[in-house]
């Protein structure tokens, strides 16, 4: 056999090959897509359970049964979480993982309507669209686990229910329990304002409760016999703001007073402040913290009251891993964007009207997929996310598509009204299909997944132990109650 007949059979067999995994591509799109409809109706329902951290108990259910209806092995109650769940398909190696989260965030109910009007007033709304997050997620893996079925596929599938994203650090406490352990590779998305797999920074964050404890006297008949919480609630604010001149400028500190007393005429005997501090460095971030606790202390010396804290949520800025990441980007040009329909274009119109500062960008950005780039320090990224301990464990990369109205900004109640809109619902499906053909790359691909780890361990570093910020604490179950 000659050396040319022998390089246009290997050629030949590469090109059958490939021709075979586009089939299956293209059968994994057609089937996600024919149950749009279906998948709809799934993140609408979540929309309107709209259940905080820790307590979406419908949310979580509907996600398990149609999950366990697919044929999905589902462990409930994972790492003391009654809310967590893996699902579990196949066996073997590789094993790759999948995110879903769907918790809502407090006080943002609203319509699905694009003026402001809160469904259920003072009630929880998706305004970070995780309605759409673990429906996806969960829709990507029905489809790969199919294909899994029906040509023999090895391996091991798994889908990760993960509640609390939204400060409660639920992923840490699946992170410590060890449930990431076996697995090769991770993959998640987010809802966002375009379809994106670039890598950009994520902040590390960690929050905490500040209780103060003080003495309650007639605030006018015997002010001297009282000491205030709340003034020490006030004394910690002020320094802490006094100290944002002297921190590092891409540090982000917010707060929000949640106890101050019950009335004017009475010293407040108890105050509570709620503090989260984030950057993209862990060091930089656990240096600050110190400080913020030491004006704690300090403002409870000077009122005169007794501080103790909480530490509710603490997560791991995001590790890159670009061959992963590649991977996504591809698939994502792939399945490509969606249009607006002239209801939906209307629609998108009318939120944006609704924006403050700035020239609103246009709508048919929805339509296209941005150049892939990496990003490793400074750019846009100004959130943080429990994925990113999922990152330090093992590798994992992630997409936004474009379920909102293009310049949205982020926990906002245009985002609620378009994650229980079609607009949503078609970001979500870009998002589906995306994380079903990446899996399948890499149920297919291990060269790609010895990339992967390759550069996780580089980027890890040889001395790297993992550690949570959370320590050994119980999971926050009722911090949002």
């Amino acid at each position: 056999m000659n050396r040319r007949f022998i390089v246009l059979s290997i050629a030949f067999n590469i090109s059958l090959a490939a021709m075979a995994q586009n089939a299956d591509k293209e059968k994994m799109i057609t089937s996600i897509q024919s149950h749009e409809v279906e998948y709809a109706k799934i993140a609408k329902q979540i929309w309107e359970y709209a259940e905080p951290g820790y307590l979406e108990v419908k949310s979580s259910a509907l996600l398990e049964d149609k999950l366990k209806q697919a044929g999905f092995m589902v462990t409930k109650g994972v790492a003391e979480i009654p809310t967590a769940f893996v699902a579990t398909y196949g066996s073997g190696k590789p094993v790759i993982g999948i995110l879903a989260e769907f918790d809502a965030l407090p006080g943002l109910s609203q319509t699905d309507e694009p003026v402001q009007k809160a469904l259920v007033q003072g009630a929880a709304g998706h305004g970070c669209g995780h309605n759409l997050f673990g429906t996806a997620s969960v829709a990507a893996a029905i489809a790969v686990k199919d294909w899994m079925k029906s040509s023999g596929g090895k391996g091991t599938l798994k889908v990760y229910g993960c509640p609390a994203e939204e400060g409660g650090s639920g992923k840490v406490y699946l992170v410590r329990a060890g449930l990431f352990n076996d697995v090769d590779a991770v993959l998640h998305w987010h809802p966002g304002n375009d379809n994106t797999a670039s890598v950009f920074p994520w902040l590390a964050n960690k929050s905490a409760k500040f209780r103060f404890h003080g003495i309650a006297a007639h605030a006018s008949a015997a002010p001297e016999k009282g000491r205030s919480a709340l003034d020490a609630v006030e004394g910690m604010d002020n320094m802490v703001n006094m100290m944002r001149e002297h921190i590092p400028s891409d540090t982000r500190i917010h707060y929000v007073i949640t106890h101050g007393g019950e009335a004017p005429n009475v010293v407040p005997a108890f105050a509570e402040v709620y503090y989260y501090v984030r950057n993209p460095d862990i060091q930089v971030l656990k240096d600050v913290w110190d400080r913020v606790v030491k004006a704690a202390q300090g403002a409870a010396m000077g009122a005169g009251t007794t501080m103790d804290y909480e530490v509710i949520g603490g997560t791991y800025n995001m590790l890159p891993n670009v061959p992963l990441s590649k991977i996504m980007y591809e698939n994502l040009k792939i399945v490509g964007g969606f249009a607006y329909t002239p209801a939906e274009k209307a629609f998108a119109e009318k939120i944006q009207s609704t924006f403050h500062g700035g020239k609103n960008p246009p709508l048919e950005t929805t339509d296209s997929v941005v150049p892939f780039e990496v990003i490793e320090k400074g750019g846009t990224g100004g959130a943080s996310s429990d994925v990113g301990d999922v990152s330090w464990n093992t590798p994992t990369a992630g997409i936004m598509t474009a379920t909102f109205v293009p310049g949205s900004s982020g926990h906002s109640w245009q985002n609620v009204a378009a994650a229980g809109n079609t607009i949503g619902a078609k970001g979500m499906m870009v998002a589906a299909k995306t994380i079903a053909l990446s899996a399948y790359d890499l149920f297919n691909s291990p060269d790609v997944l010895t990339a992967a780890k390759k550069e996780f361990a580089e980027r890890r570093g040889a001395d790297f132990k993992y550690e949570s910020m959370l320590g050994d604490r119980k999971p926050a179950l009722d911090y949002r109650k």
